[in-house]
């Protein structure tokens, strides 16, 4: 009798220590990101997962998508509650992800960069957004992104223009003999705030060269008394007003996109990223692409990070998720579903794709990038920048007037 009793306690306490060590065992990470516009990445993402659960026993990775705006302000929420993801997609930049670095949703990752060594894997001009901040490393970048004109080859041909143009006066005259032909040069969706913004960027590297234009992004300098500044909110004001496909103040990117694909405008400042959607339009013969001709010797690009959240229980397998997504074989193996460069240095590139080859050779040519001015700038200066750009492009404000009225919020900040 007492052996039967000690019998069913021993079973009693197995079954308890077997469920403890299954509970102990089983890891979620959960991962909030986009839900991409490039369908191959949505499916690379899945792809990864798989292989990495399949290798890693008792931990399940479950990612959460969503578009832009509605990520944003998921995180914004997450921000000020205990729940939350473990990883978190956003930009690199003070303005993008140093919001939520400033609000104590990002996890500090020095001892991860020391364990995995990815200073010596992955791609410096896209480490160094990781060091921005005080108090340690933020963040891991994974995709690293340049951003150039796309145009359609035959309205370009049916304008009379023969080559790209080399120089900015080269790609203002072909901007008129598209006027001149009846076809729009460029398509933007102005609801989503960045999309025109990029123009707005390119045209401030333009005008104000290289020192000039990161000490006004840096606020070092007073927007106001740079004629460099008002001059480009008035050149801004010249392509929204004669060049634009209209009315664009009423769509999104996508719609601009699809408009693009219909032929409604000859080109659309876009990153590399947009080769695999027009791959999977099967419309890739159809674009060519050249680097906007700023006259400086950088490229305007950007680098997308995922952020370990500081409400993570499982850091350590957060991090570990991370290294193998950023790893040689995944990078190579997913090579152009998350664009035309890896973030990994020790990728090989073997694609035969002709937009492929030609980002290879714009990411070779330039030796030094310039960010999107949402990244730039903290969050709030951001904000109001798009406010400014959107005045101005819906000629509710005088460009001449518009590199003051940036100038009066950020002299009002402090």
């Amino acid at each position: 009798m007492q052996t039967s009793r000690k019998l069913r306690r021993v079973a009693l306490f197995s079954a308890i220590a077997m469920v403890v060590a299954s509970a102990a065992s089983a890891q979620e990470v959960k991962v909030w990101t986009l839900t991409f516009a490039n369908d191959s990445a949505n499916k690379a993402w899945a792809d990864i997962v798989k292989e990495f659960e399949a290798a890693n026993p008792g931990v399940t990775i479950k990612v959460e998508g969503r578009g832009t705006d509605e990520h944003k302000s998921a995180l914004r929420v997450a921000s000020g509650s205990d729940q939350g993801p473990d990883i978190y997609f956003m930009w690199g930049g003070l303005g993008l992800g140093g919001e939520f670095v400033k609000a104590g949703l990002s996890l500090p990752l020095d001892k991860y960069y020391s364990q995995y060594k990815w200073d010596d894997e992955l791609l410096s001009p896209a480490l160094s957004f990781s060091k921005q901040y005080e108090g340690g490393r933020h963040g891991v970048p994974y995709t690293f992104h340049g951003e150039a004109l796309y145009y359609n080859k035959a309205l370009f041909e049916k304008a009379g223009i023969t080559t790209a143009p080399a120089t900015y006066d080269e790609l203002v005259a072909d901007a008129e003999k598209l006027k001149a032909a009846g076809i729009p040069a460029i398509t933007f969706g102005g609801t989503v705030n960045w999309h025109v913004m990029r123009l707005m960027d390119m045209i401030l590297e333009t005008k104000c060269g290289v020192d000039k234009h990161d000490r006004l992004m840096s606020m070092q300098v007073n927007w106001a008394e740079e004629a460099c500044a008002t001059a480009s909110f008035e050149e801004f004001h010249k392509w929204t007003s004669n060049y634009t496909l209209k009315p664009f103040m009423g769509i999104d990117q996508a719609q601009s996109f699809n408009l693009f694909l219909g032929n409604r405008a000859a080109m659309m400042l876009e990153g590399d990223w947009l080769v695999g959607q027009l791959k999977g339009e099967n419309r890739t013969a159809d674009f060519g692409l050249f680097p906007f001709p700023t006259g400086t010797d950088r490229l305007y690009g950007f680098a997308e990070y995922n952020y370990i959240s500081t409400k993570s229980k499982v850091p350590d397998i957060a991090a570990k998720f991370l290294n193998y997504l950023e790893s040689t074989d995944v990078q190579q193996k997913h090579l152009g579903d998350f664009g035309s460069i890896s973030v990994n240095k020790n990728v090989k590139y073997t694609s035969t794709e002709p937009l492929d080859q030609k980002w290879i050779e714009i990411f070779g040519k330039f030796p030094a990038t310039f960010v999107n001015g949402d990244q730039a700038f903290p969050l709030d200066v951001t904000t109001e920048y798009f406010r400014v750009i959107n005045e101005v492009a819906s000629d509710n404000l005088d460009p001449k007037a518009a590199a003051a009225e940036l100038q009066k919020f950020i002299g009002n900040r402090s």
